[in-house]
Formats: structure tokens, sequence, C-alpha cells
């Protein structure tokens, strides 16, 4: 199983603002820089109720067909997505992975703040790609968290875009 991260950044290294809001990130239909290429790589995409809640406020489902794993321990209301594929799981990342394993996935996405840290934590990503918005906020829901211990990464490549964004890809170190 691969566990792979493809998020945004201020160039300060949050992913949002306190509220929530990701107004700094570019538009999605703006210059390509790998998302589309990366979304048909993975099976299923794991977010937390946080990430999906917020998800939910920008109109249509942007996942289209593509397995939605949403994770939370109070019941969810998936009934108000329409043409997508959501379910909710509960667990450890550890058993997260697993089950998601035994249900045939191969490569997972995993996306939100908390989410990230956690399945980072626990030593379940192998590849991280970060893309820096050239823009500082200042305060905000930061990428990385505590940690208990040193992660090491190997960068394998950064990028540049004429935008101004700055793209590092890094796999982790076990």
């Amino acid at each position: 199983m691969s566990v792979s991260v493809f998020v945004g950044t201020s160039l300060d290294g949050f992913i949002a603002r306190p509220n929530g809001d990701f107004d700094f990130l570019p538009e999605g239909g703006g210059e390509p820089h790998g998302y589309t290429e990366f979304m048909a790589s993975v099976d299923a995409l794991v977010i937390g109720r946080k990430t999906f809640e917020k998800v939910l406020t920008l109109g249509a489902w942007p996942y289209g067909d593509k397995r939605v794993v949403v994770l939370s321990s109070r019941p969810l209301d998936l009934s108000v997505v329409r043409g997508g594929v959501v379910e909710q799981m509960g667990g450890t990342p550890a058993e997260i992975v697993s089950q998601l394993a035994a249900s045939g996935a191969h490569h997972l996405y995993v996306d939100g703040g908390i989410t990230i840290q956690e399945f980072l934590r626990a030593g379940l990503i192998q590849r991280l790609i970060i893309t820096r918005v050239p823009v500082l906020i200042g305060n905000g829901i930061p990428l990385f968290g505590t940690l208990a211990r040193d992660i090491q990464l190997r960068h394998v490549a950064t990028r540049h875009y004429p935008s101004g964004l700055v793209q590092s890809e890094y796999q982790v170190v076990a």
C-alpha cells in the first residue's frame, strides 16, 4: 500500500486560515501542476471530518466518482454528497490503511491537516508533494504539527511554475 500527500501551503507553512478557508490557494482551473495526474494514480482519498465539511461548502463535489473515505467518530450525513462515492470510517491510521488495503486499494491520498499529521506520526506516509504558494498569511492551520521523533525525508524533485508556485516532492525515509 502506498500512501501519499498532495497539498498546497502558504510560504509560511499553513494549509488554511484559522477559520479553515484556503482562498489563498490558486483555483483548480488555472496552471496545471500535476494534480490531475496524481488523482488518476490514487484509488481512494482519505480526509478528516473538518476537511469534508469544508469541501461541501465549495459547491459541486470536486472528486467525481473517486472513492472518498471520511474519518470521523461522529455520525455524518453522507447523503448531502451528490455524484460522489463517499463512506465513513473510524479507527487508527493503521486500521484505516489495513481496511482499505483489504478492500483492494493500492494508493491512498491523505488530505487535511489533522489527518496528514496523524498518518505521518503513524509512519504510514511514503510520499509528500507540497506546493508552496507565494503568499504569507501569518496565521492558520499548519501542515505539520508536533512530532515525537524526527522524520527523515529524501528530496525527489522540485518544480517551479510561471505563477510563482514551487512544488517539492519527498519520499519518507523508512
